[in-house]
């Protein structure tokens, strides 16, 4: 079987078309959804008053207002379960990284040279 000529430019221009007129998937969800959908879903975590939004901006507002990384996490501990370590830091890095990521060089000024407590 013998494709004419005329068929093989007609082919790539309509391939080349169906290429870019493919619409492009760029939504992204709010803070909100993908901060709720890492400290809910992702991991499970027990906020005060069932209100994760509320504690994670309520952590944003702790930054911001100069409170230091060692006393952050110790609230956290105090105040979520999970409330070891690794949790009390998941939490505190997703709400400011979500939340509130201008306050990330903040954060990280305040956490230089911390150690967590022994066990």
């Amino acid at each position: 079987m013998r494709i004419r000529r005329p068929l093989i430019p007609f082919v790539i221009v309509v391939t080349a078309f169906g290429l870019v007129a493919q619409p492009q998937a760029n939504a992204v969800p709010g803070p909100e959804v993908e901060y709720v959908y890492n400290v809910m879903v992702r991991r499970h975590y027990d906020f005060p008053n069932n209100d994760a939004i509320g504690y994670g901006y309520g952590i944003c507002d702790k930054v911001r207002s100069g409170e230091g990384y060692p006393q952050l996490m110790g609230d956290v501990k105090v105040d979520i379960t999970p409330n070891d370590e690794f949790a009390a830091n998941y939490l505190v890095s997703n709400a400011v990284g979500i939340l509130c990521p201008s306050q990330i060089w903040q954060l990280r000024k305040s956490a230089a040279g911390y150690e967590p407590l022994p066990a």
